[in-house]
């Protein structure tokens, strides 16, 4: 082994029961057990991650702790016949980064069946710049166009559309073919939206029906919704007969303060997204669509760069819904 120690993030509670983050040198035998070792070459911020590293007990069980449910890098060992040492894989999801040391770390050591191959369109940096928010957002679009939506069919609404999976879903959908309506609560955001390709930007109170109207204006052929409360409830009302609302995050609320009007006079589709464990073949597909015919031109339009040591100040940005897109965390990358 070529370092017997390395730098990572680490998490831990005080005894006052508070939860301080600390850059520090971890040895290598503190690590969980596993068949791949991996040097970390980038990570990617997600709000999952922020939870882990504020101590919330939903995401992380047991601190001292390090964060980061992404990693792209290269395999320094194998205990696998699925890898050997050089090649350039990617892990998103599983229980990386939640309760298995994460990436916010030189290495990680995880089971075999964790990391997929990189794919030959990408390049590891680009990978973090999709991580779990694009599959996310992937796997979003992959369940709508299963129910049926198409480009032809008209306009599909993003809500969050500024964070790291309503930025991606953004751009892969305009990659795809999409009419998109960018919702955002952010009025200074418009001009990003628009540059990432949106077809129209609105604001989040227009997808925020304070009304008990059990149905509204059908508008949307389909909807990736990052954000969940309300709004989710507001898409549905909006969506038109047949189409599908994806449901993916709950950066607004849990709560989803609906009727059955929907789903029993126009038949519209409630469509959960969890892509942390999804099937290989899904993955894998996902993974093709991303590194191919829904790459868009230029990724780095939805993406920042910053260090380890930096990753602090991203982490309370990241809690107040002050990122705008993706941020890459640069471990050993160039």
């Amino acid at each position: 082994m070529e370092n017997q120690t390395f730098k990572a993030m680490v998490v831990r509670e005080t005894d006052d029961k508070n939860f301080v983050r600390e850059i520090v040198t971890r040895n290598m035998d503190e690590l969980p057990p596993g068949e791949v070792l991996i040097k970390v070459s980038y990570s990617s911020l997600n709000y999952k991650d922020a939870l882990s590293a504020t101590g919330h007990r939903g995401v992380t069980r047991k601190y001292p702790h390090t964060p980061g449910i992404d990693v792209a890098g290269v395999v320094t060992e194998s205990h696998s016949n699925l890898f050997k040492p050089g090649d350039e894989v990617i892990i998103t999801g599983f229980d990386l980064g939640m309760n298995t040391s994460g990436g916010f770390a030189e290495y990680v050591r995880v089971p075999a069946s964790w990391p997929v191959k990189l794919p030959k369109q990408l390049t590891l940096k680009e990978s973090m710049i999709y991580g779990t928010a694009g599959v996310t957002a992937a796997l979003s679009l992959l369940k709508l166009e299963q129910q049926g939506l198409s480009p032809n069919q008209g306009p599909v609404l993003v809500t969050g559309a500024t964070g790291g999976v309503g930025s991606t879903a953004v751009v892969i959908l305009v990659k795809a073919g999409y009419q998109v309506a960018a919702a955002t609560g952010k009025a200074e955001a418009r001009e990003y939206l628009l540059n990432l390709g949106a077809t129209s930007v609105i604001s989040r109170d227009e997808t925020n029906d304070a009304t008990e109207k059990p149905l509204l204006k059908d508008r949307w052929a389909g909807v990736i919704d990052a954000v969940g409360g309300n709004i989710l409830a507001t898409a549905l009302k909006s969506t038109r007969y047949g189409g599908s609302v994806a449901c993916c995050g709950l950066v607004a609320s849990p709560e989803l303060p609906t009727t059955v009007y929907p789903f029993i006079l126009r038949g519209v589709n409630l469509l959960g997204i969890e892509s942390s464990m999804c099937q290989p073949e899904t993955r894998n597909r996902i993974w093709k669509n991303l590194s191919g015919p829904w790459k868009p031109d230029d990724l780095t339009t939805i993406a920042s760069e910053c260090s380890l040591e930096q990753l602090e100040a991203k982490i309370e940005l990241i809690l107040q819904g002050k990122l705008k897109g993706r941020v890459v965390v640069v471990i050993n990358g160039g």
